[in-house]
């Protein structure tokens, strides 16, 4: 597992059998789910110094993130 913070399977960590399966049948939950991951990965390089940003930037950031995974756990809530 990877050592960045805030990965869906760490999130939702009773979901990740429902997680694998919606992001195999369900390309609307797949892109969620890609999305997810990438500003996830640009919060992790924000905050531990890797790829410094402005701090809005970094808010702006935190936010979408904060988005998404709000969407995700409606679908799952949903499966």
């Amino acid at each position: 597992m990877s050592h960045t913070p805030h990965e869906l399977a760490e999130e939702f960590p009773a979901q990740t059998d429902v997680i694998h399966r919606l992001k195999e049948s369900d390309a609307h939950f797949a892109r969620l789910a890609d999305e997810y991951h990438a500003i996830n990965r640009a919060v992790h390089r924000a905050e531990t110094g890797v790829e410094p940003v402005d701090e809005l930037v970094e808010t702006g950031m935190r936010k979408q993130r904060a988005a998404l995974k709000d969407d995700i756990a409606r679908m799952l809530a949903k499966a």
